[in-house]
């Protein structure tokens, strides 16, 4: 994890994007920071230091350049490939944990002493977890004051700030400006109960691939698609909400956007909604050192070159994925989801959406854990298996957030009744973002690679197998098409 220098700077200089988020550029000079592709001039090599995180620039003193908004970027993806603790722990503080349950809270999920995490966030990324946290309700405010009319009191507690004073304060020690002169005369959308946002992702983005692989998975009530744009619903720490995604092929090697439309009941939420969007847009995947890797392959180099860009579909909540992934087993996508159906009728929470086909936030592990197994409309097996899957979350065993050690979750499945290596691996590599996860009973993927004629060498593609899997997934819709 640690930065080389000379890396960093022939970056710098050569404004490569692929590194935008990996690590940040500081110029002594002028007190700015910046993305590494920023169009201004080169500073020298003397007046500059790279710093891991926006957070670590910020507390080297420097605010956020205006001109390439270095705090916008995607994140690291070395953070999905190592699965340090660092990284577990960065996902929870994109998703208000700090905000919500403190430093303490972090520290018991990601299984440390407040005082060990914070030295080891220290060490790895330049920041404490109060940075870190600071550095993104900073984030989400900014976005909010230019894109919204949301007075600026609402939008200091819809980005995590405890006081308008602390707000005020963070915002122009950041960016230096107020949070008027960033508003500025931009047009904006009116203060309501939606939030337009853009979400970013690195490009290429298979946009389009993506919308099929989550309109061919939908849970009648949770979820909706129409043509270019996918809905569903969210359970959010103080109230449900919505989130609408435009999803298209974007194609480049830098950095795009994803129009987002979030309708939510408390704006405190925001930031756990914006993350879980990201989450599952994949938004922070590397496409270009995926498609260097898997593009070299003999058997996967031309399903590559075909979809350029591909993402593994995330989940906005690990225990409703795995909640899904149960009922899934040994039926049909289709048989699935109807049976996903009733139970969202019979056991979900009814919401208001104003989107036609989104009636119900799935259900909560609370709910399933007291549903008596046999009224449940599937097998009994797998009913027992789906009540004692939720009866684990909610005493702990298993824990289903960004910010648990994979291989402990995967261990802990395993441990419960009903629940195989399938289950368990599709768990990985959609709800807690595995990127090296690779199924090879999986029904698709064996159809996939029966049709290419070619025996797999699942090791040479280390650490992208979730990406090759997708792949897979991915030419057999081709092949339709």
């Amino acid at each position: 994890m640690e930065l080389d220098v000379d890396v960093c700077y022939r970056a710098v200089s050569s404004r490569d994007r692929r590194f935008d988020g990996v690590f940040y550029t500081a110029v002594r000079t002028t007190g700015i920071y910046c993305r590494p592709s920023c169009p201004a001039r080169t500073p020298a090599r003397a007046n500059v230091s790279f710093h891991r995180s926006a957070a670590a620039a910020q507390a080297a003193g420097y605010r956020a350049c205006k001109r390439c908004l270095p705090d916008a970027t995607p994140g690291s993806p070395e953070w999905d490939v190592v699965a340090t603790a660092a990284g577990r722990a960065m996902r929870l503080i994109a998703d208000g944990v700090v905000d919500r349950e403190g430093v303490e809270g972090l520290a018991r999920r990601v299984g440390y002493t407040p005082r060990h995490l914070s030295r080891l966030l220290l060490a790895e990324l330049g920041a404490g977890p109060l940075a870190l946290a600071r550095a993104r309700r900073a984030q989400t405010a900014r976005v909010l004051i230019e894109t919204t009319a949301l007075p600026f009191a609402e939008i200091a507690f819809a980005a995590g700030f405890a006081s308008i004073r602390q707000f005020n304060d963070t915002i122009r020690e950041v960016y230096g400006a107020t949070p008027s002169q960033l508003r500025g005369s931009r047009s904006r959308t009116p203060a309501s109960g939606s939030i337009a946002m853009r979400l970013a992702v690195r490009t290429p983005f298979a946009g389009a691939a993506l919308l099929r692989f989550l309109a061919g998975h939908l849970v009648p009530g949770v979820e909706t698609a129409g043509d270019g744009w996918f809905a569903r619903t969210l359970d959010l720490p103080h109230g449900p909400g919505v989130v609408r995604l435009e999803l298209a092929d974007l194609a480049g090697s830098g950095t795009a956007f994803v129009p987002a439309t979030f309708t939510l009941t408390d704006l405190r939420d925001t930031a756990a909604a914006v993350e879980r969007a990201r989450r599952l847009l994949d938004a922070d995947c590397d496409p270009l050192a995926v498609g260097t890797q898997l593009g070299a392959d003999a058997l996967l180099g031309p399903l590559v070159a075909a979809a350029p860009g591909l993402r593994v579909p995330g989940c906005v909540d690990g225990p409703e994925l795995a909640a899904r992934a149960i009922v899934g087993q040994q039926v049909s996508v289709a048989g699935a989801a109807t049976v996903l159906g009733r139970l969202v009728a019979a056991h979900g929470t009814p919401i208001e959406s104003g989107i036609e086909g989104l009636t119900h936030v799935f259900p909560s592990p609370e709910r399933l854990a007291g549903v008596d197994p046999e009224e449940l409309p599937m097998p009994r097996g797998r009913g027992r298996a789906l009540a004692g899957l939720a009866a684990a979350v909610l005493d702990g065993r298993v824990a289903l957030d960004r910010g648990a050690e994979r291989s402990a979750v995967r261990d802990a499945l395993m441990g419960l009744p009903g629940i195989g290596p399938w289950t368990a691996d599709y768990i990985a590599l959609r709800a807690l973002g595995d990127p090296d996860v690779f199924l090879p009973t999986d029904v698709g993927l064996r159809r996939a690679l029966a049709r290419l004629g070619a025996a797999p060498d699942p090791d040479g593609w280390r650490p992208w197998r979730s990406y090759a899997s997708v792949s897979l997934w991915n030419s057999l819709d081709l092949e339709v098409m």
